[in-house]
Order: C-alpha cells, then structure tokens, then sequence
C-alpha cells in the first residue's frame, strides 16, 4: 500500500523563518510548495535545491500573493499537479514603520494587501478543498504587533490585528470541522538576515539564546500541526527566555 503524498504550503518562504517552515515540512516527507514574490525566484529556487539537496522534496512557485487570480491558479496548480494540499502557513511579514503623519494612503494599503488580504486569500482557497477532505491544518504567523500596536506601527500593526481576527473566524467556523486553524505571535527579534544587519550585538543575543531561532519555531509549527485534536492550539506564544512581555 502506497502512502499519500502531500503537500505543505508556505506563502512568504523568504531566507530565514519561512525558509526554515518549509524544510522542516519537508523532512516530514511533504512535498514543500515554496511562494515569494517574482522579484526573489533566483533566491526561491535556491531555498527550493538547499532542501532537494537535503533528499526532501520542495518547488519553487513566485507569486503575487495579493492577486486573487495567481493565488487561485497557485491553489489549483498545487492540488491538481503536486499533491493535496495538507498544511498551509501564511508568513508574509510587511513590517514597515513610518510615523503617523507619514505613512500615505498607499503605504497602509500596501502593508494591509501583504500581511492580511493575502492571508484571506489563501486562508479562503485552501479551506475550499481541506473541506472536501475533511482534514487540514492551516497556520498565520502574526507578531507582536498583532496583540499591542506600538509607534510609528500603525499599518502593521493594522493589519496584524487584522489577520489575528481572521485567524479566529476562521478557528471557529472551520474547526469543528477538522481543520485546525492556529495563529502564532512571534513576540521578539528573529535571528534573520534583516536582523544580523540592522542590529547590533545578535552574536552575543544568539549565544545567549536571546533571540528566536527559525528551525525552533519551525518546530512548533510541526508541532501544531502534529497535535491531537482533543487538545488543539489556536493561539501560540513563542519569545526567547530573555524577551520581557
């Protein structure tokens, strides 16, 4: 008896966290659907070989994860010519700050369209065939900033905030129907490329474990995943020790 081959997707697989979700995903023996904007499909592909290379399997798919009609095609492509569609994780960041007086119009709708319209996007397509199975796990990456908007946050943390509440609509309506539907808040500095260059000290915080690694949150998104559903997780916390709440 053959198993199932199915698939993982990762909407948001930059270099670091998203990156690390998708390998840890498909040392699970998942196939690894990789999405990031076109702009990256050199860095995409590259993440996609790195896990290839491991003896897992991963495809490189750039999208516009705003598009509604590349986020169907994505959907269907996936289910039609890769492998059904298991877990879905949406982990597009748009962290940008600008004050108040500052961010335009086309900034706080920018900022919306890629941390929460997406994440409908591909909450919403996925869920129409997870129903038709009966099973699925679905998981949005949110932030601090998703719980307590900060200055000079106010489009990112809009659409945080934004993404949590569609995060629990969708718990609720989907989770008695087998479909765990979880949000995580990444509440602290990642170890990522952004970080090493924009902030001092990461050696040391990284020594300390004073700052997340990528393949430990990976983990718990397995993790999730791989709970038994008399004891699902909607909402999940993860911080270094050090991190003050």
């Amino acid at each position: 008896m053959h198993e199932v081959v199915k698939s993982c997707l990762v909407i948001g697989a930059g270099d670091d966290t998203g990156g690390a979700i998708g390998r840890a995903f498909a040392r699970e023996g998942m196939i690894s659907c990789l999405v990031r904007r076109p702009r990256h499909e050199a860095a995409l592909e590259a993440l996609a070989q790195s896990i290839r290379d491991e003896g897992h399997k991963a495809e490189a798919m750039p999208i516009d994860a705003r598009s509604e009609d590349q986020m169907t095609s994505l959907i269907d492509t996936i289910e039609a010519d890769v492998a059904p569609i298991e877990v879905a994780v949406f982990n597009i960041g748009a962290n940008v700050q600008f004050p108040i007086t500052q961010t335009t119009s086309r900034v706080y709708q920018k900022v919306w369209e890629m941390g929460c319209f997406a994440g409908f996007l591909m909450g919403r397509e996925v869920a129409k065939r997870m129903l038709t199975r009966g099973a699925g796990t679905i998981i949005f990456t949110g932030a601090t900033a998703s719980t307590r908007g900060r200055e000079n946050l106010a489009a990112f943390a809009g659409a945080k905030h934004a993404l949590r509440a569609l995060a629990q609509s969708m718990a609720r309506e989907l989770g008695p129907k087998n479909i765990h539907v979880a949000h995580t808040i990444i509440d602290g500095a990642i170890d990522s490329n952004f970080i090493r260059e924009n902030v001092p000290g990461v050696d040391q915080l990284r020594e300390q474990d004073a700052i997340l690694n990528p393949d430990d949150i990976a983990q718990n998104y397995v993790m999730l995943h791989k709970q038994p559903r008399t004891a699902w997780t909607h909402e999940l916390d993860l911080r270094p020790w050090q991190e003050t709440w």
